[in-house]
């Protein structure tokens, strides 16, 4: 079994990378400002995430998945991610990502930011487009809270050892368990409960707080 000194978990969308891959894909339907206001409204915690998430994976039904493609080349990784997955290297860390989005993008970004596990949605395809649903369960907030501490146990790292980082309510789950919880271009709800609150879009101001 792999050990490490540490843990750091990400949320993808708005944390490890700038974008909502959620809304890209809409994008690609013609249906991104409705996207976008559902988005906004359950990281705001208004409505809950996993059926704020169906009914906007139902919004890119019949989009072709040649278009992931497309919008793997929009993604841009936030300023500093790849100096903080570094660092947490150099120091005997793990780096994690759980997302709210979709393995079907995360797959191809992850490696090369330096993250060594993640998980995600998938999306259900027939016919060579999406279907609408999702393929399997959600990833909501307490999805993420059970992989940091599942993580955690395999690597044999402490909870008060591990660190959390995310923007979203459904962030504040995995936030919560963790020793360490940090808001990171955050909604307000987010910013209250954080242990920590990072102003500057920029990851690498996490590296003074890594063990």
């Amino acid at each position: 079994m792999t050990s490490a000194r540490f843990l750091v978990v990400l949320d993808a969308d708005s944390t490890l990378i700038r974008n909502e891959v959620i809304e890209l894909l809409a994008d690609e339907a013609g249906r991104r400002a409705e996207v976008q206001a559902a988005t906004e409204a359950a990281m705001r915690g208004e409505i809950d995430f996993a059926a704020s998430l169906r009914s906007r994976v139902a919004a890119l039904e019949g989009v072709p998945i040649g278009a992931f493609e497309r919008v793997r080349a929009r993604i841009e990784p936030t300023r500093g991610v790849r100096e903080l997955t570094a660092a947490v290297h150099e120091r005997g860390g793990v780096v994690g990502v759980v997302s709210g989005g979709f393995h079907e993008i995360l797959d191809s970004i992850a490696p090369g930011l330096g993250v060594d596990r993640w998980r995600a949605n998938r999306l259900e395809v027939i016919d060579g487009a999406l279907a609408g649903r999702v393929d399997g369960g959600i990833v909501d907030g307490a999805a993420k809270a059970s992989s940091l501490q599942e993580w955690a146990a395999e690597l044999g790292v402490a909870q008060h050892a591990t660190i959390a980082i995310g923007d979203g309510a459904n962030d504040l789950p995995m936030m919560a368990v963790a020793g360490l919880g940090i808001a990171f271009n955050a909604k307000p709800m987010v910013r209250e409960a954080a242990s920590l609150v990072i102003g500057p879009q920029n990851l690498a101001e996490v590296i003074p707080l890594l063990p």
